[in-house]
């Protein structure tokens, strides 16, 4: 029986309508239920005309020409710049575009690493043996794997900070973990397999106390609350465009103007440099520095369209939506036996990403049955291996969700569930 179905913060059949693929049905004429918004989101008509409008009118190389359609472009580019540094509150020149948050991470990571061989001003970016990286149990490989290697190029250690049953970080010992050893910590806003909401701003403050930089993976976070980095306390923050409505193709750095203007570059070539001659080359201010080559000038325009979308909905409208979707989730599933929620189970900092294990059964067969149902869900270990680990778990089935989703979509995921466990009884 369903939990009964509360009265949503948003008009979802409206917000559908600009979504052209959830019109579409799939497996014999099942309605399109699109649950894996955590592995990237759906994109509304606005933002494939922008992409389109550039393309058919305006298309030029940016911040290198002098005729018409290179200022257009300019424009466009810059202008989706600003809305970015806008919609999480920062500056026009905080904001450098990349081609994804891995990007993010790894510019960060990779600056590092070149620290070494630029002058005095780097210092704040440099690593080696006796310092220490921190990281937690939690993190999606993306903001793990690039700090691993960091460690191993430079001989730095990795530290990491753990979780607890209940799927929140274990903060008991974090004076313990980051000390003035400390050179980064590097975590996840929120988790895309528990959809818990970390208390980054009290990590931060420790860091900074001992005079650490802080790294954010806001890539579930970013296009599912109000978010601003002065309220988290980073020094440098990542996410990504598909997961907010926007192209692949584009992701977003986020760096304190301070730090990034002393900051190496990670890629060279083009549009990044000041001055070019044989013998050496000085470099650009930022965030062009960081912005080496021909960028992908129709995804951050693009990117620049879906932000003008979720700011007319209304982040605080978005985040309230979730919130009711997950309640309702969470308690739906409660009543099936044999199928446990791996991360908080109440609805307190925690986002709209569920994972459930079915006893007895794989999450691929879960998965292939809710499929073929047209409910298009996740499974697997969600390039997250260290919490299936720290669970016991080999894979999870995952639903995220999203401002297009309604409780409906969530009583077929629980109704597929529920066939998954008849079918394999």
């Amino acid at each position: 029986m369903s939990a009964p179905a509360p009265e949503l913060a948003l008009d979802v059949e409206r917000i559908r309508a600009d979504f052209p693929i959830l019109q579409r049905t799939v497996r014999d004429g099942h309605r399109l239920v699109y649950l894996d918004s955590g592995a990237t989101s759906q994109k509304p008509v606005q933002v494939l005309d922008a992409e389109r409008a550039y393309y058919l009118r305006h298309n030029a190389a940016v911040h290198r020409g002098a005729h018409q359609l290179a200022e257009e472009a300019d424009e466009l580019y810059e202008g989706a710049r600003g809305k970015v540094a806008a919609f999480i509150g920062g500056q026009d020149n905080e904001v450098v575009f990349t081609k994804n948050a891995t990007e993010s991470l790894n510019l960060v990571a990779y600056s590092m690493s070149n620290a070494s061989v630029f002058g005095p001003e780097a210092e704040r970016f440099r690593i080696g043996p006796g310092d220490e990286v921190v990281v937690t149990e939690m993190e999606h490989h993306a903001n793990l794997i690039p700090w691993q290697q960091l460690c191993l190029r430079t001989g730095a250690t990795l530290k990491w900070l753990g979780l607890t049953d209940e799927g929140r970080l274990d903060l008991s010992n974090m004076d313990g973990v980051i000390t003035e050893r400390t050179k980064l910590v590097a975590l996840v806003h929120q988790s895309n397999v528990l959809g818990t909401v970390n208390p980054v701003k009290a990590i931060a403050d420790r860091a900074h106390q001992v005079g650490a930089l802080v790294v954010l993976d806001a890539c579930q976070s970013v296009p599912h609350m109000p978010f601003d980095v002065a309220d988290t306390g980073a020094d440098f923050v990542a996410f990504s465009g598909h997961k907010m409505l926007g192209p692949t193709g584009v992701g977003v750095l986020w760096g304190r103007y301070e730090l990034l203007e002393t900051m190496p570059p990670f890629l060279t070539g083009g549009s990044m440099i000041e001055t070019v001659r044989m013998e050496a080359t000085t470099f650009a201010k930022p965030p062009q520095r960081f912005e080496a080559g021909v960028p992908n000038i129709a995804q951050v325009i693009g990117l620049g369209a879906a932000v003008d979308y979720l700011s007319a909905v209304g982040m605080a409208n978005v985040a309230a939506h979730e919130e009711q979707l997950t309640a309702y989730a969470l308690q739906a599933l409660e009543p099936l036996s044999g199928v446990t929620v791996v991360g908080p189970p109440t609805n307190i900092a925690r986002g709209g990403a569920v994972s459930v294990v079915v006893d007895g059964i794989h999450s691929h067969d879960v998965g292939q049955v809710l499929d073929d149902l047209g409910v298009e869900v996740r499974v697997g270990h969600h390039c997250a291996w260290p919490i299936m680990r720290r669970f016991h778990v080999p894979a999870t089935t995952r639903a995220t969700f999203y401002l297009y989703n309604s409780t409906e979509d969530i009583d077929a995921f629980v109704s597929g569930i529920e066939k998954a466990q008849r079918f394999f009884s």
